[in-house]
């Protein structure tokens, strides 16, 4: 790392992997490659990512969010973000005229299509995430009439299903592992004959960074998750650390959030970041740990990663003609921009 020091025993175990997974760094730099493509603005339909630094640089370079589609003119260009969106959301983008810019996580997409293929074989699907999430929300949107939430063992009494014999569960991909296997523990239990989905849900990134800050958290005092409020697999990561052995587990944006009263009596301090979170962010926090007597820094290496995802094929299409077009043809004003 370049950091060692000569220290009085305080040192930082950095957690390996962290920070951007494939998914994420291929919806940023969508963002990026369509401004540079069409020009500003690139509308995206909620934040890209769950992370205020990443938002606030994205909206600097000319990309604006919004919350809902309606807000986006005919004839613009409005991207889905890498939480995926239920088809309801596409439609209301071709109702608006709009040209669109697919960014969902393909791991998304694919429980998208667990619960297509389910819900045509006609099972209730029982989806383990947490209410309101936009990834639940856009799964949800894909069989509405088959899918309930379940969100923790605490939901499980009150599930109730048409035929015990014809139940799947599927999974919002950022949970905690090990809660999420508690709920579906639970599951079985009430329903013998609940089937699995043929490959895990929890995406492999969440995984590799949890089993990593379980490896730190029996070792370190303090945990610093770096991450928004917002991110559930950042948050996710709080809880993992303190249920590893960690004394305290904080989460923050930016280092200047970092409460020095956190570090009383503390020798070493495990820091990670969530799936969405830039490394720019991470090496502030050890500059900062690192004023403060941790310089030392040793690397807690749970897995390597090597997958990548392709860009969204529409950037390899004249989005800003397609949007004018798509105005011309049905009818009405907009502020396509050239």
């Amino acid at each position: 790392m370049g950091r060692m020091t000569a220290s009085s025993g305080r040192r930082v175990l950095l957690a390996a992997p962290r920070g951007y997974c494939a998914g994420v760094d291929r919806a940023v730099i969508a963002v990026e490659k369509a401004l540079e493509q069409y020009g500003a603005p690139i509308y995206v339909r909620h934040e890209i990512v769950h992370n205020k630094y990443v938002v606030q640089t994205l909206e600097k370079k000319g990309a604006i969010f919004v919350e809902r589609t309606e807000e986006v003119p005919p004839g613009n260009i409005v991207m889905f973000s890498a939480h995926g969106v239920a088809p309801v959301v596409h439609e209301e983008a071709r109702q608006g005229r709009l040209a669109t810019i697919d960014a969902t996580c393909p791991l998304v997409t694919k429980v998208h299509k667990e619960a297509v293929r389910y819900a045509s074989e006609d099972y209730d699907i029982l989806l383990i995430g947490h209410e309101g999430h936009e990834e639940v929300i856009g799964t949800s949107g894909e069989a509405p009439d088959h899918i309930q939430l379940v969100d923790g063992p605490d939901d499980v009494d009150k599930v109730e299903v048409r035929d015990p014999s014809k139940v799947v569960w599927l999974s919002q991909t950022t949970l905690s592992v090990d809660e999420t296997m508690e709920t579906v523990d639970a599951l079985k239990t009430k329903f013998p004959g609940l089937v699995s989905p043929p490959s895990d849900d929890i995406c492999y990134a969440t995984q590799n960074r949890q089993l990593a800050v379980k490896q730190m958290g029996a070792e370190a005092e303090l945990v610093i998750v770096v991450g928004s409020r917002n991110s559930s697999n950042s948050k996710r990561l709080v809880e993992v650390a303190k249920l590893a052995g960690a004394r305290d587990a904080h989460l923050v944006d930016f280092a200047d959030e970092i409460d020095e009263s956190w570090l009383e009596g503390v020798t070493t301090v495990g820091v990670t970041s969530g799936a969405s979170v830039p490394e720019v962010l991470v090496e502030q926090v050890l500059e900062w740990l690192a004023e403060r007597g941790y310089g030392d820094v040793e690397l807690v290496r749970a897995a390597e990663e090597t997958i990548t995802f392709s860009l969204p094929k529409e950037l390899r299409r004249d989005l800003r003609e397609e949007a004018a077009a798509l105005v011309a043809e049905r009818g009405g004003s907009g502020t396509p921009v050239a």
